[in-house]
């Protein structure tokens, strides 16, 4: 595996993290739920589809605010939600909006 590369299975339990650490702030999980169209109900039905969690990588991705919130909480380097992405169905293209 290529430097910086990063297992499906790790990626996974990243975005795990960061659906919990999603959901532990209500402002911003209303947010997460209104931008995929995803009901609570749905979001634990999901939570371990990898499509889904890509889903949650791509919106921790639009703001570093909330990539450096996750890294710190985590403990994880500010580039952990990046390669766990690319890890992940659909994660290896690129994405220009």
């Amino acid at each position: 595996m290529a430097e910086g590369m990063m297992t499906r299975g790790a990626a996974e339990v990243l975005a795990v993290q960061a659906l919990g650490w999603l959901a532990a702030d209500d402002e911003l999980f209303g947010s997460f739920l209104g931008s995929t169209g995803a009901g609570v109900d749905e979001v634990r039905a999901r939570a371990a589809d990898p499509d889904f969690l890509g889903s949650v990588l791509d919106f921790l991705l639009m703001d570093d605010a909330w990539i450096t919130g996750f890294c710190d909480a985590a403990g994880l380097r500010y580039d952990a939600p990046m390669r766990a992405r690319a890890a992940l169905p659909g994660g290896d293209a690129m994405h220009w909006t």
